[in-house]
């Protein structure tokens, strides 16, 4: 990984920290993007000291905004001339319904709009750096439904799983409608399911979901393994497309298959970004 640059949204704790650690150990040049200064900044020197790398660095950008997410993509252009790795990671898990300043419900704004905004942002640079890779940190609970004309969750009564399942879907049907669209370009991406992972991301949890995912919780360098595998093996440099369970291709349902789904939620992503299609 030495002379590749990697940018790890949510690198600042719990699984994004762990596989930002792990890339720089292999010599990368690691880009964190956080939302608090502060804890980058202690992020960014725990991982330089364990790691032995100097070359980590923070970028500072809140997901749940989208000027401010245009602002960091800018920021990392004019920084850095290549992009190698990009690991959408970062995610919220909200007690109670929010609202972004675009109107947008929170947790669908952060876990996925944000992603395939700053992704988009980012292509030019991911193609001109080719061959290089995106990799979606997902969940099982992609394995569920996704209501595209309630997006918003104003149909339905909030409560987290419910916000946070369909976001998961989501990026696993980002990741095959943005294959397709990217063959040829010897930019890959695919999605990963890491396990049910002791993070931060629990505390935010309603009391019984924390004990029962506890009992199931992993470590964050278990959980770290597979993005890192896809973020650096070459046994997946060509593959495109697939979701990974402990660095295997797993199946996923009907509906992350479904072509006139992923190009539904393409068009209303583009729409709720402003992006061109």
């Amino acid at each position: 990984m030495k002379g590749k640059v990697c940018l790890v949204t949510g690198g600042n704790s719990g699984i994004g920290k762990a596989t930002a650690l792990e890339l720089a150990k292999k010599g990368a040049t690691v880009v964190l993007l956080c939302r608090s200064r502060e804890r980058g900044e202690l992020a960014v020197r725990a991982i330089q000291t364990d790691s032995g790398n100097p070359q980590v660095e923070l970028l500072v950008a809140d997901l749940a905004s989208q000027k401010s997410v245009r602002q960091a993509a800018e920021e990392f252009q004019q920084r850095f001339e290549h992009l190698h790795v990009l690991v959408n990671n970062a995610g919220v898990f909200l007690p109670n319904r929010e609202e972004t300043e675009e109107g947008i419900e929170k947790t669908f704004a952060v876990n996925y709009l944000s992603h395939f905004l700053l992704t988009h942002l980012l292509l030019k640079r991911l193609k001109a750096s080719a061959p290089s890779r995106i990799i979606n940190v997902a969940s099982k609970t992609a394995f569920t439904n996704i209501d595209l004309d309630d997006l918003n969750l104003t149909k339905r009564k909030y409560s987290v799983m419910r916000a946070v399942a369909p976001t998961k879907l989501a990026l696993v049907i980002f990741t095959k409608e943005l294959a397709m669209r990217l063959r040829g370009t010897q930019v890959t991406v695919n999605a990963l399911h890491p396990g049910v992972v002791k993070t931060n991301l629990l505390h935010d949890m309603p009391r019984w979901m924390q004990v029962a995912f506890t009992f199931q919780a992993v470590g964050q360098a278990q959980g770290a393994k597979t993005p890192v595998y896809l973020a650096s093996s070459t046994d997946v440099e060509a593959v495109s497309g697939e979701f990974f369970v402990n660095c295997k291709p797993a199946k996923t349902n009907r509906i992350s298959n479904d072509p006139v789904i992923a190009r539904r939620l393409w068009e209303v992503s583009t729409k709720l970004t402003g992006l061109q299609d």
